[in-house]
Parts: structure tokens; C-alpha cells; sequence
């Protein structure tokens, strides 16, 4: 799966499940502090993520996963990985 589609996917929960603002979403967003997610919406994340992209989050190699492009590159990475 190209970057971008990944991106955009990714986009497109967060503004349709989570109801985030999309104009708050870019690549150096922070997500916790420019978008929004806090503990409970990182729940639904992980289920979110799990049925868009067949791939498990586990939470301690979210550490360090701080911005947008981070967390795109995690799901990249695992998606690289199956």
C-alpha cells in the first residue's frame, strides 16, 4: 500500500470515527496535543486500525510515536512487515 493511501486512510477515521477536525490533521500534527486523541480514542484507534489495515498496534511500540507522519510510519512499517 502506497504512503499516501495509508495517509489518507488514516485521515479519513480519524475525521469520520473520532470526529477530529480535519484542518487539525498534517503530517507534523502531534497526536495528542494539535490533534486531540487522548487514551479512549487511542482504544478505538487500535480497533480502527486493526479492521482498515489487518495489522495489530501493540502500545509499547507506540512509545515514541508522537506526530501524524510517526504514526503513518508505524502502520507502514508493520503493513511492510506481513
Amino acid at each position: 500500500m502506497e504512503r499516501k493511501e495509508i495517509e489518507e486512510k488514516v485521515k479519513q477515521f480519524l475525521v469520520e470515527d473520532l470526529e477530529i477536525d480535519e484542518e487539525k490533521i498534517a503530517l507534523d500534527a502531534r497526536l495528542k496535543e494539535d490533534i486531540g486523541i487522548d487514551s479512549l480514542d487511542f482504544v478505538d484507534i487500535v480497533v480502527i486500525v486493526e479492521k482498515t489495515f489487518g495489522v495489530k498496534i501493540k502500545p509499547e511500540e507506540m512509545t515514541n510515536v508522537k506526530l501524524f507522519s510517526q504514526f503513518c510510519d508505524y502502520i507502514q512499517a508493520k503493513l511492510s512487515a506481513k
